[in-house]
């Protein structure tokens, strides 16, 4: 019943290891498909028709400077999302860097984020690149953004107008090339409205915005 309602093939049990790899191999269940561009590090499998939409719009946008703000429910893949807007990019050869917002507290994620000086504060041994640096001629994905500090907010909202960051304790803004992708889980109209993410930051985040379908669909 299975197989005729679409299924390629089904398991016996007890199931044996030689039988899940004659059965889920890339060339039979997967066929793999190289992208001239280089995406099929980061291909993704689907039938879904906005699933199919959204990795259509990604190859449309994934050359632009603009930033990208990725929005979807937990688990639906909005990293890999962003990992395939890097892989069919020019920047494709380039560092992809990304943070978790919501890992760290805001002390250490400005650090993280913009780098700092020596000497700058207990524990700051030596000069440290931020992400912004590391991920120069790439991408940056801001990962759960609405987990930031607000006033943290406003130095990142700098950063991506300028196109340049400030180290902790440093002296001269350095100029950066990066493409930046953010995502989130949440509402941040709503947040907005609370006060708790910053409208303009938004705005600027929100030049092309993706959405990713839910698992349920």
């Amino acid at each position: 019943n299975a197989m005729k309602a679409g299924a390629m093939d089904f398991f016996v049990k007890p199931v044996q290891i030689d039988m899940v790899k004659n059965i889920v191999w890339p060339e039979r269940a997967v066929p793999f498909k190289p992208d001239e561009r280089g995406a099929d590090r980061f291909a993704i499998v689907t039938r879904n028709p906005g699933m199919k939409h959204l990795l259509t719009s990604v190859r449309k946008i994934c050359d632009s400077r603009a930033p990208v703000l990725i929005r979807g429910e937990s688990g639906t893949g909005k990293e890999l999302i962003a990992r395939y807007v890097h892989s069919c990019s020019q920047r494709r050869n380039h560092p992809f860097v990304a943070v978790n917002c919501a890992a760290l507290p805001e002390s250490l994620l400005e650090s993280e984020l913009f780098g700092h000086e020596k000497g700058t504060f207990t524990g700051a041994l030596a000069r440290k690149k931020g992400k912004f640096e590391q991920a120069n001629g790439g991408c940056l994905l801001l990962d759960e953004i609405s987990e930031m500090d607000c006033s943290l907010q406003a130095k990142l909202l700098r950063a991506l107008q300028e196109r340049e960051v400030d180290r902790v304790g440093g002296g001269a803004p350095i100029p950066v090339d990066v493409k930046v992708l953010a995502t989130t889980n949440r509402d941040l109209d709503a947040m907005i409205e609370s006060g708790k993410f910053r409208e303009d930051l938004y705005y600027r985040l929100n030049v092309v915005p993706l959405h990713v379908p839910p698992l349920r669909d």
